[in-house]
């Protein structure tokens, strides 16, 4: 059995580009930035940054576009996969994630930028510090209704 599988957590390097394939289908792409720190031979603190390809496909891909923004974080699942063209008389290559799966990071906040865009919970009042109250009574498990 073989195995092409990638999972990516980091920030976006730009933002989203959203774009239609002849048949329809919404691609979006991006460009992801991961980080690793490590210690060289000398005991010191190194830092190492990649930046990766990301492609989403379909109502995936629409939703990145519309949420996603530069400097967000996102978690990406996906596969690896190598493309070529010719461009000028010299071929061209890339390799990029194609994602199965993007999930949006928490959110930067405190800004007029994120105000009246907040998870539902936010809106909820949830986030406030307060503790949630639960009722007192009990629940029967033959009232819930699935």
């Amino acid at each position: 059995m073989y195995l092409n599988k990638v999972l990516l957590y980091g920030n976006l390097t730009r933002d989203p580009e959203l774009r239609a394939l002849p048949s329809g289908v919404q691609v979006c792409s991006f460009g992801l930035a991961t980080n690793r720190v490590y210690k060289d031979r000398d005991g010191n603190r190194q830092e190492a940054t990649d930046f990766h390809n990301i492609v989403v496909f379909g109502r995936q891909g629409e939703t990145s576009a519309q949420y996603l923004k530069k400097g967000a974080s996102a978690f990406v699942e996906g596969r690896l996969q190598s493309r070529s063209w010719e461009k000028d008389g010299q071929k061209q290559y890339r390799t990029e994630v194609v994602a199965d799966r993007v999930q949006f990071g928490p959110r930067g906040g405190g800004s007029a930028a994120s105000a009246g865009r907040g998870a539902p919970e936010e809106a909820a009042g949830a986030s406030s510090g307060a503790p949630v109250e639960y009722p007192e009574e009990e629940i029967n498990p033959d009232d819930i209704p699935f």
